[in-house]
């Protein structure tokens, strides 16, 4: 791939977990930037325990040589829940403007069971046709937004949400306008489908739409695990269902591929929630970025 169309961030997940705070709660955003910069990645994502001031945040980035590229914000259109919504995203674009950031991943989590003790699989949300155009309506209005920034909204497919499959990625996508982007998530896809053809399918169909790639693996049997005794989304994520590419059942050739050869460019980051008692993070980063140097030559 282009080196000088892509760049490599890791998510700040891998040491403390904003679902889960238990998960790396005693570890201190000085290491976790510190060790994302030794393992070779120059993008970084926002955690729980990053400086809410820019100009400290800046501060202890620039000795590192990392910069902000992304940070997640949550909606609530099919609820109806509009103004509050806008409100709250002016202020968090705002934030990631001033941060150098170009790219403002969204999920919808109206209806979302991620955060709670429901079956991933068994009790996932969906929308009705009102509900959609809701959600039409305001990613719209977001994009049109970010746009006067220069920034590009993108939609963030997440497990335990109303767009987790590919049938409602593509219903998202019909929807909205082209401004409105796909923050395309390796992990989410497979983990919903069960297939590595399912992420080239969506990848192949919207590239074009895709601002920012979030690289994560699964690990096939901890999946199966969690189908079988109807765990929820957190519970995967204790028993190691994620984790960085090359550790676990997707091959990425093909991804790096198809992005390669539609001149793909902005961010790729590897963003792989795990418990980091049982994973340390330094050791998991440098596995994925080895991975990434050895199959994308970046």
């Amino acid at each position: 791939m282009d080196k000088n169309k892509v760049k490599l961030g890791i998510a700040p997940i891998a040491w403390t977990n904003d679902d889960l705070p238990s998960l790396g709660g005693d570890n201190t955003f000085a290491q976790c930037v510190s060790e994302m910069a030794l393992a070779g990645f120059t993008g970084s994502e926002v955690g729980n325990k990053y400086p809410k001031d820019p100009a400290v945040l800046k501060e202890k980035l620039a000795l590192r040589g990392i910069q902000i590229c992304n940070a997640w914000f949550s909606t609530f259109f099919a609820d109806g829940k509009e103004d509050e919504t806008i409100d709250g995203f002016l202020s968090h674009m705002n934030f990631l403007h001033e941060m150098g950031a170009k790219v403002i991943g969204c999920s919808e989590q109206s209806g979302s069971i991620q955060g709670t003790d429901k079956a991933v699989f068994d009790d996932k949300p969906s929308f009705n046709e009102e509900q959609w155009q809701r959600v039409a309506a305001g990613y719209n209005k977001l994009s049109e937004l970010a746009a006067e920034k220069g920034m590009k909204v993108c939609l963030h497919h997440h497990m335990g949400t109303a767009i987790q499959t590919p049938a409602e990625i593509d219903k998202f996508m019909e929807v909205t306008d082209t401004s409105v982007g796909l923050l395309l998530d390796t992990g989410h896809i497979y983990y919903s489908e069960g297939n590595q053809q399912a992420i080239t399918d969506v990848l192949s169909k919207y590239v074009k739409r895709i601002p920012h790639v979030h690289l994560k693996d699964i690990r096939d049997e901890k999946r199966a695990q969690v189908i079988a005794e109807h765990r929820s989304f957190l519970d995967g994520v204790r028993l190691g269902a994620f984790t960085v590419p090359g550790d676990g059942v997707i091959d990425f050739k093909p991804i790096f591929d198809i992005l390669d050869k539609n001149q793909y460019e902005g961010w790729m980051v590897v963003e792989a929630e795990q418990d980091p008692a049982a994973a340390d993070p330094l050791e998991y980063a440098q596995k994925a970025r080895q991975y990434i140097k050895d199959v994308a030559n970046l």
